[in-house]
């Protein structure tokens, strides 16, 4: 339903004048999207590969005309893994301006580079959508609610990329190969990495602090880096769809952290593979970490598939009361606290109760997930 859902849509913009843009990290399955909105034997349809050398050299210094010829009568134009073409904005909005009946489509992988490229060529003419690994509710939709359920430890460790989930029992080899294939290779390709040994010490410096504050001082001394290049390599990766950033959330307590923040990955299976620790979920110290990681990047994937704009955040104070995710949504805040154990009780801090006392707090574990990440 989610990516019927993202069909439909962008069904609907085709040929409004505007591109179409599809970002995510490699193997998401967002050729799959197109290839299933559009008929690929279609002869109205011209494709590009960016990681293709001879279509990269092709879009180098082509001009108007030449495009034009090129795309002759095709009606459609998709570039695949575009932020590999250099100024691709400008080439977008080249074939907008002269060959205005074409629509284009364009994916990308890396955000860092797609994104900075066609911002400001394509200013308006553009709609966005974000690709991620296989959701809950996704996964849910081709089973059942209680097949998903008794899956979950196997998420936890081997998450959930399209590849991974339909290969199973090949699960270790595909997770290291799709690390080293895009995780380091595309982001070590980047121009602005220098120091790749250093990079992926960072990498598994994050991987093991999934659910707790990072200090980009701690990171920097841990990597030979120094803080302002940690935050640099961090924003790389975020744009690079492998990691994202929780804000600490604050407003009436002198004691609440104000400048804060988590990392956690969007992926539970590449960050077990950054640290080579596929061992099961019975056997391990790091689950309830594992559990918390898993549930709120996939509140990260609920927020970009559906009309629910929430603010995200965790709450802690320096007394080191905390609440692991919080959103606030209309004026209103809900807060969640995250037990992998179902016999695990918590309640919300005292401080916390009395700060917001209209906040709404519920525990959310392996036997009730679905009241978080699928009705609300």
């Amino acid at each position: 339903m989610i990516r019927r859902s993202i069909e439909k849509d962008i069904h609907q913009r085709m040929f409004d004048g505007k591109a179409i843009i599809i970002m995510g990290a490699r193997q998401v399955g967002k050729t799959t999207l197109i290839k299933q909105i559009l008929d690929h034997n279609d002869e109205s349809i011209f494709w590009f590969n960016g990681d293709d050398a001879d279509t990269r050299n092709l879009f180098e210094d082509i001009s108007a005309t030449r495009l034009s010829s090129i795309i002759g009568n095709h009606r459609i134009v998709v570039i695949d893994e575009a932020q590999r073409i250099t100024d691709i904005g400008i080439k977008l909005k080249l074939i907008t301006d002269q060959i205005p009946n074409v629509q284009r489509i364009a994916t990308g992988s890396s955000s860092f580079e797609l994104a900075n490229k066609i911002n400001e060529p394509l200013t308006g003419r553009k709609w966005e959508y974000r690709l991620f690994p296989l959701s809950f509710a996704e996964l849910v939709e081709e089973t059942n609610l209680m097949e998903e359920k008794r899956m979950m430890p196997h998420r936890l460790i081997y998450g959930s990329y399209p590849e991974i989930v339909t290969h199973t029992g090949d699960e270790e080899r595909r997770l290291r190969q799709l690390t080293d294939s895009y995780l380091y290779k595309d982001l070590l390709e980047y121009d602005k990495i220098q120091k790749s040994d250093k990079l992926v010490k960072l990498v598994q410096a994050l991987a093991y602090q999934i659910g707790s504050e990072v200090s980009y001082n701690e990171l920097a001394q841990l990597c030979g880096l120094d803080p302002k290049t940690v935050d640099n390599y961090i924003t790389l990766l975020e744009q690079a769809y492998i990691v994202f950033r929780l804000g600490s959330f604050s407003r009436n307590l002198r004691n609440e952290l104000k400048s804060s923040r988590k990392i956690y990955f969007y992926d539970n299976g590449i960050r077990n593979a950054v640290i080579s620790n596929f061992s099961q979920i019975e056997n391990r110290t790091d689950a309830g970490a594992l559990f918390e990681n898993y549930v709120v990047s996939e509140c990260m994937k609920y927020k970009a598939y559906t009309p629910w704009y929430a603010n995200s955040w965790f709450w802690r104070t320096t007394a080191m009361q905390e609440i692991d995710y919080i959103e606030e949504k209309d004026g209103k805040i809900h807060a969640y606290e995250i037990k992998w154990n179902p016999s695990r009780k918590a309640t919300a801090p005292l401080s916390f109760r009395n700060a917001y006392p209209d906040a709404q707090f519920s525990v959310i574990n392996r036997d009730n997930i679905e009241e978080l990440l699928l009705y609300r």
